[in-house]
């Protein structure tokens, strides 16, 4: 099964022309590695509104995957979770448990990351923390499940 994947940088600033985007790129070249085909890519602010178009767009355009990066932190303008919370079918906790449990290996500060997965209309949504290495370490915490689930989100057929 090919992979279809989404990548969405959600950044005030990246998005404002602050700062460039280091994460997305850093997401897309992990996927790429991985032989999935990015379809469709954007950067948009921290906004809940805009995160959910976003996701649901990319989910019609057929990404059977969605990898976010950013605003999954505890400062103000980080909404990533609780927008994709108020859109989702089903959260799969399993996802973010992981991606906490062993980013703790390699920094104290994983504690405080709200990464998770979910399905949002026929796509599995990860939404990976902001940081370009952690996104990219996460991202290869949970590789192993994400062809199952996507099969799963997409409703086609799986061998379990």
């Amino acid at each position: 099964m090919q992979i279809v994947v989404g990548i969405i940088t959600i950044s005030d600033r990246a998005s404002g022309g602050q700062y460039q985007d280091l994460g997305g790129p850093a997401v897309k070249a992990a996927a790429e590695k991985r032989g999935w085909d990015v379809l469709a890519e954007a950067i948009i602010p921290d906004d809940k509104k805009r995160v959910q178009e976003t996701i649901r767009s990319f989910s019609a355009q057929g990404c059977g995957l969605i990898l976010t990066t950013g605003g999954t932190g505890v400062a103000d303008r980080d909404v990533t979770p609780e927008a994709i919370r108020e859109i989702m079918r089903v959260e799969i906790p399993g996802f973010g448990e992981v991606m906490r449990f062993e980013s703790m290996k390699i920094t104290p500060n994983a504690i405080l990351s709200r990464s998770l997965a979910a399905i949002v209309d026929g796509s599995l949504v990860i939404a990976l923390p902001g940081k370009p290495s952690g996104a990219v370490e996460c991202l290869g915490f949970v590789e192993g499940a994400i062809p199952h689930s996507v099969a799963l989100a997409q409703r086609e057929p799986t061998s379990c």
